[in-house]
């Protein structure tokens, strides 16, 4: 398994300002244990010292990509996601898709599915 050194960024793809949303308890989570993330969202606002993008910021040195949308909103953000050059994305539960994991797959990137927050709990991130 590939692992982040808390070095390179991690994307929250589906970033959202509401407390009750899964994506702003893993920013939250990620902030906790002192990754440097970047949170992208469809609205603006904060989670913890993390402004939410509602653009596609040019990145470099990103480890990984969060999805928190499902797989027809993730169509838009494919060429973007890729271009990132990411070590790994993970598909949180109800984010899987097949298409854009096998894209992923062949740009050598590492296909994770499984929920982020289970895995920061276990400390396996």
């Amino acid at each position: 398994m590939i692992t982040t050194g808390k070095t390179g960024k991690v994307v929250v793809l589906g970033a959202s300002p509401d407390h009750m949303r899964f994506s702003y308890k893993a920013v939250k989570a990620l902030r906790n244990r002192n990754y440097q993330v970047i949170a992208l969202g469809a609205r603006k606002g904060t989670i913890a010292d993390v402004e939410i993008d509602t653009g596609k910021p040019l990145l470099d040195d990103v480890d990984t990509v969060l999805l928190y949308i499902n797989p027809e909103r993730q169509k838009r953000h494919y060429e973007y996601i890729l271009s990132l050059k990411p070590k790994r994305i993970i598909f949180n539960p109800g984010t899987q898709n097949a298409e854009l994991a096998g894209m992923a797959e062949r740009d050598g990137i590492q296909v994770v599915n499984q929920c982020s927050l289970v895995m920061l709990g276990a400390d396996t991130f």
